[in-house]
């Protein structure tokens, strides 16, 4: 360590080669040492008596000597150095720097400075240097910067400015950077400040320079006579040149704000011709296109596009260098070449993918459509064969249509394949033969229209109409099984009248009831498909219905699988048919049973769905609005895909024979569709089968409440259960009656088996074939008619026709429909107010009398 005063911290630089100053030497060290050793050595030799003297007035010096360098340390006349601080080369580095430095202390005291600082800032010497903010105090022009960098000083931070010094009588002036930054990391260390001035005029002049020739240069650019654009890899606009901008009435500034695509000033497909360059890594290409470019109003203007595209070594695509050469003054000054744009036109903005091929399939020249396709089908953008845009399956129809082209055949019939993707997708190609040219260039045309939404709509409607079809069959046969299965329960039940329980053939005839109600089961289930059956709907709290089923659900899904029901909060109010709506569930519960026959997991769950929240499921067919959804889902082996729109259909099942009759899901579509609800299906093979059901929600309103005949109500329920009806299961009451009672059937069968049961309970009946016969036989009646039972669907005069005419000579005269088909389906031909009662088909000889009984009844 060396002791030097303050002054030297400012002292002047040397020159490089000159040997750095040092302030202590080693052999002077070593000098006052021996002489210290020598003195003691002498007054050793004096004695002790003599020597004391001498040894106290040592003793003395050294002290004062001691003592004064204790102040002076103190008071900062001297100070300890690191040696490391006096290295010739790093003093010399700081010194002669081109950059001014000075370090200042807390209080803003310059501590050190090199004679590039004393220059930059016109210090005559190291006495006159002053810090940064002293220098230039005054400046307007600089006071704030000085006040960020002072700032930034104190609080130990980093701070650049760049700064501009007015000149002196009128000199130019000159520029300059200032830094500061704390001296080191420090606690000691950050209160100081290392400041650093450079003069960067000539560097500021040279980039005003370069600036000034590129403003000239995108002036000249700006308003040559062509168009000019540069769009990058993304498709945005980087670079449009002000005569372009003026040409499609943008504003530059607009454009140049990165607010415009490529899409957004192309007409029609044209971007896909630019964007479907085949990539060549390392290579720059130039293509010719001759398009549409698309104005900010809407309008078009021919042009031709000299685009200049760099790829990179990887192949990917730099920002292009595009020039635009307007062609609408070649449609009014050139015919040829009003021809060649017209025609240029048409090939661009044709719906249909246009291109020419030679004898390989290789597209030699295409349109904008055509590029278009290629992308939305992923090809290889290096693929030049048409035949890549087919799939492999289809790709040998295209190649012999191309063949027949190629060897001149004129008529050459178009081909319908499915494209190459991974979504399904359809396209016809028409093949036209070229006239032989060059080298066989091109040998063909072939126009491909695509056809995809047409083959969906086309499949949507057949499927339509197939479903249609097989209702209205189903529903014929239902229709025709209904009225024999009415016969063979009403001689049952003459049967079981006339043979007591302890008779033989009791049991033989209770099966045939039993056999004869399972049939009328099977029979709704047609019916629910055909959605031609009699609902009978009520509001309804699905969370309560579910709950009520949950015993019934264990039962008939086993031990093997376990099943969970979760609730939605709140659910909204349904409007259903109760034991339609259970049988809905029943049978999804069952199908999702014997999907996992090695156990699994039945969820039910059940959740409101808002008008926004449907339409974002985006369902097909299902409009937006609020429903409350049950998802019926299970664990099992799922429905694979080439079977999936066939589940609703009847009598299609996938379980083995005598195991299912086909119409479980078909019966749930229908009671779905004609509660006005939706169902869908999400199912992958292995991931188990998921039902989504869509009941649309009650809204509260006052109606008039129609009282139903009980025996009705009994008739509806009673046809759905086993071994016995719902109107046998209650207490036997009195159905004998009396009055005269017009039946109205086409089926003798039937019509004589309904009338004797009638005038067995006491009724007077008048049998009539047809609508005809029966206003024949009430204008007969001198007594008159009390009611009329007619059916619905009969030859020369329907039901409802006949109930017009009946009313309009009796309008009190009480009516009876009974149909298989729904009331509903009859209920819209008749005017309002027509009030009747109905019996659903098939029906037992007490639901009848129990009916004809409650209609008697009422008051006329």
């Amino acid at each position: 360590m060396t002791a030097e005063t303050d002054h030297d911290l400012t002292r002047e630089p040397v020159a490089a080669h000159e040997p750095s100053p040092r302030s202590g030497s080693i052999a002077l060290v070593l000098l006052v040492a021996a002489g210290l050793v020598a003195v003691a050595v002498g007054l050793m030799t004096l004695g002790r008596a003599q020597a004391q003297p001498y040894i106290l007035g040592i003793l003395a010096v050294l002290a004062m000597v001691g003592l004064f360098n204790l102040f002076a340390f103190a008071a900062g006349i001297i100070r300890f150095v690191d040696r490391n601080l006096d290295d010739p080369v790093m003093g010399r580095i700081a010194d002669h720097a081109f950059d001014g430095l000075a370090v200042t202390d807390p209080r803003g005291h310059v501590v050190y400075s090199n004679a590039a600082y004393l220059t930059l800032t016109g210090a005559a010497g190291p006495q006159d240097v002053r810090p940064v903010e002293r220098v230039f105090i005054g400046n307007p022009d600089v006071s704030e910067a000085v006040f960020r960098l002072l700032k930034a000083a104190r609080e130990g931070k980093r701070q650049q400015e760049e700064v501009r010094i007015s000149g002196h009588d009128g000199s130019q002036g000159r520029w300059l950077r200032m830094r500061v930054r704390p001296l080191g990391t420090g606690k000691r260390e950050t209160r100081y400040a290392v400041w650093s001035i450079s003069d960067i005029t000539r560097d500021r002049e040279r980039q005003e320079d370069v600036f000034q020739e590129l403003q000239h240069a995108i002036e000249y650019l700006d308003h040559a006579p062509c168009g000019f654009f540069s769009v990058n890899p993304a498709g945005e606009l980087a670079y449009v040149n002000a005569t372009l901008a003026n040409w499609l009435d943008y504003d530059l500034a607009e454009i140049g704000s990165g607010g415009l695509k490529l899409t957004d000033i192309v007409s029609g497909d044209g971007a896909s011709l630019l964007t479907a360059i085949v990539a060549v890594p390392g290579e720059v290409k130039t293509e010719v296109f001759d398009i549409d470019l698309r104005m900010r109003t809407g309008k078009t203007m021919p042009v031709r596009l000299y685009h200049k595209l760099a790829f990179g070594a990887d192949g990917a695509p730099g920002p292009s260098r595009t020039l635009v050469i307007s062609r609408a003054r070649d449609e009014r000054s050139d015919p040829d070449r009003a021809a060649e744009v017209r025609f240029m036109r048409f090939f661009d903005h044709t719906p249909m993918a246009i291109a020419t091929v030679d004898r390989g399939g290789n597209v030699v020249r295409a349109n904008a459509r055509y590029a278009k396709l290629g992308q939305a089908l992923g090809l290889d953008s290096a693929s030049k064969s048409i035949f890549r845009a087919v799939n492999s399956r289809d790709r040998h129809l295209l190649i012999t249509a191309i063949n027949q082209a190629a060897e001149g055949q004129a008529d050459v019939a178009p081909v319908e394949v499915a494209l190459e993707g991974t979504k399904e997708r359809w396209g016809q190609f028409f093949v036209t033969p070229v006239d032989a040219a060059e080298n066989d260039a091109e040998v063909a045309i072939v126009h491909m229209l695509e056809t995809t939404e047409r083959r969906a709509l086309e499949n949507q409607i057949n499927q339509s109409q197939k479903m249609e079809t097989v209702g209205q069959l189903a529903g014929g046969i239902a229709h025709d099984f209904n009225n024999v299965l009415s016969a063979i329960m009403m001689a049952n039940d003459f049967l079981l009248n006339a043979h007591k329980p302890t008779d033989p053939s009791f049991q033989d005839i209770m099966q045939i009831k039993q056999n004869a109600t399972r049939a009328a089961t099977l029979v709704r289930q047609l019916l629910a498909f055909s959605r031609r059956q009699t609902l009978r709907p009520q509001v309804l709290d699905l969370g309560d219905a579910l709950s009520d089923l949950a015993m019934l659900l264990r039962r008939l899904i086993g031990e093997k699988v376990k099943h969970e029901t979760i609730h939605g909060r709140d659910l909204w109010p349904v409007k259903v048919d109760v034991s339609q709506f259970e049988q809905v569930i029943v049978n999804l519960a069952v199908n999702a049973r014997d999907a996992m026959p090695d156990g699994g997991k039945l969820i039910i769950r059940t959740a409101n769905v808002t008008t926004e929240e449907a339409a974002r499921l985006a369902y097909k067919g299902m409009p937006a609005a609020d429903y409350v959804r049950i998802e019926v889902s299970d664990t099992g082996t799922g429905i694979p895909a080439d079977i999936r729109d066939k589940i609703f259909e009847p009598f299609f099942s996938t379980k083995e024979v005598g195991k299912g009759t086909g119409l479980g899901l078909s019966t749930v579509y229908g009671i779905v569709k004609q509660t006005g609800g939706f169902i869908y299906v999400d199912s992958e093979p292995g991931q188990g089968t998921s039902f989504q059901i869509f009941l649309p929600r009650h809204h509260a309103e006052p109606e008039v409440q129609v009282e139903q005949p009980a025996a009705v109500v009994g008739a509806t329920n009673g046809a759905a259960k086993e071994a016995g009806s719902a109107a046998d299961a209650k207490p036997r009451t009195d159905l004998t009656g009396h009055g005269t009672i017009l039946l109205v059937e086409d089926e003798e069968g039937l019509r004589a088996l309904n009338a004797r049961g009638l005038r067995s309970r006491g009724y007077t009946v008048v049998e009539a074939e047809n609508g005809v016969e029966a206003l024949e036989l009430l204008e007969e009646q001198s007594g008159g008619i009390d009611l009329v039972v007619s059916d619905v669907v009969m030859p020369e005069m329907d039901g409802p026709t006949l109930l017009k005419a009946m009313r309009e000579k009796n309008p009190d005269i009480k009516f009876i429909f009974v149909s298989g088909y729904a009331e509903d389906a009859f209920e819209k031909s008749l005017p309002e107010g027509q009030q009747f009662d109905f019996l659903p088909k098939p029906f037992t000889l007490s639901q009848l009398v129990a009916a004809v009984k409650e209609t008697m009844a009422k008051a006329g």
